[in-house]
């Protein structure tokens, strides 16, 4: 059996809670995501600040993890609210419910509530506003004026160097208390992280997973997505995975989650594939398995990395498995999880870190 999530304490206040309405149905939502701050709705002052930073502000949103590096976010800016919407033209066929993409903007939510807090505002987040044709993913506005916190400033710090891992972790273990520390955060966020121990359900996992990954190996559509999203040394995209941050050939070794092959054979890759198991594995799931419920695992995804990466603590994103619906119910239920799993990750120290690059923020606004 998989070790659950202990019992949480108190919520950690990075980022201060914002006050979050759910405008569609969203069933067995966390009592951690229902409640509200003290934000107001009504408070003026802070309303012309998002248009003088917008640019800042979805600058840092932008630096969010995404599938294969999309970044398949787009924002509208006013007075009074930013808006975020996904950018369906970057969703892979991989990704044919837009999960993925989904829970992508959902970290970029996260990223754009901790820029906020930064302004000195508390966020006011409604989640899916409006009518279900043209709604956007999620509304945000600054409320009641509060400092930010001496936490909520080292996560703030750690945005520019956070990035998905795919090399090899520093031998050791994880910082004291870290693994508590993320727990709380997804927590926070209407999510729930798990350990998974070595053991036999991790063995299992691991089984299942590799039999997967050998079924893949040449399914044609996931390597022309692969081959298109993936960058040799002499690109200089600001979008998809650049050579200096997957190795020439992906580790099988046994104890770690198998990794995607982004070299494809062509030799392009510059990081060593090799080297010590990660500290740790963890599944983070949701309750349901909806569109809420994908947000709420963005939030709570890049909340937690930039948790991990204030203390240079990195992950490895292991989202290829669960694309399928059929084996994503199969890692459920070998798990024996109480929800929806949404994100398979591994955990290491590492004290090098070279971020990919990103989209200016010009771009990632409409008018």
């Amino acid at each position: 059996m998989a070790r659950r999530a202990g019992p949480v304490g108190r919520c950690h206040p990075a980022v201060a809670r914002p006050r979050v309405r759910f405008l569609a149905p969203q069933p067995n939502v966390p009592e951690a995501v229902t409640s509200v701050t003290e934000a107001n709705s009504d408070e003026q002052g802070a309303r012309p600040i998002l248009a003088a930073q917008a640019g800042y502000l979805i600058g840092v949103a932008g630096r969010a993890p995404s599938l294969h590096n999309t970044q398949p976010w787009r924002f509208t800016v006013s007075e009074d609210a930013i808006d975020l919407y996904a950018d369906t033209s970057r969703q892979l066929l991989v990704d044919p419910e837009g999960r993925e993409m989904i829970i992508s903007c959902g970290a970029a939510l996260y990223g754009l509530r901790l820029a906020v807090r930064s302004l000195g505002y508390l966020p006011e987040v409604e989640l899916l506003p409006g009518p279900a044709m043209r709604r956007p993913l999620a509304r945000i506005r600054p409320g009641l004026a509060e400092p930010m916190t001496a936490d909520e400033r080292k996560m703030l710090a750690a945005v520019p160097h956070r990035h998905t891992h795919r090399g090899p972790f520093e031998v050791g273990p994880l910082p004291a208390g870290l693994l508590l520390r993320l727990r709380d955060d997804a927590q926070a966020e209407g999510a729930i992280l798990t350990q998974i121990d070595p053991g036999p359900a991790r063995q299992e996992l691991l089984d299942l997973l590799a039999a997967w990954d050998r079924r893949q190996d040449d399914d044609p559509l996931s390597r022309a997505e692969t081959w298109r999203w993936s960058r040799d040394a002499t690109r200089p995209d600001r979008d998809g995975v650049p050579a200096h941050a997957f190795p020439a050939v992906p580790s099988h070794d046994a104890g770690q989650l198998p990794q995607r092959d982004f070299d494809l054979g062509r030799g392009v890759g510059l990081l060593p594939a090799d080297g010590p198991a990660p500290a740790a594995i963890a599944v983070l799931f949701t309750a349901g398995d909806n569109q809420g419920d994908w947000l709420r695992a963005g939030q709570a995804l890049q909340r937690l990395l930039l948790r991990a990466a204030s203390q240079w603590v990195f992950a490895s994103l292991n989202t290829q498995p669960l694309e399928d619906g059929a084996t994503r119910a199969l890692v459920r239920d070998r798990l024996a999880l109480p929800g929806a799993p949404q994100m398979l990750l591994a955990f290491g120290v590492s004290r090098t870190a070279r971020a990919t690059a990103r989209r200016p923020a010009a771009d990632l606004i409409e008018p």
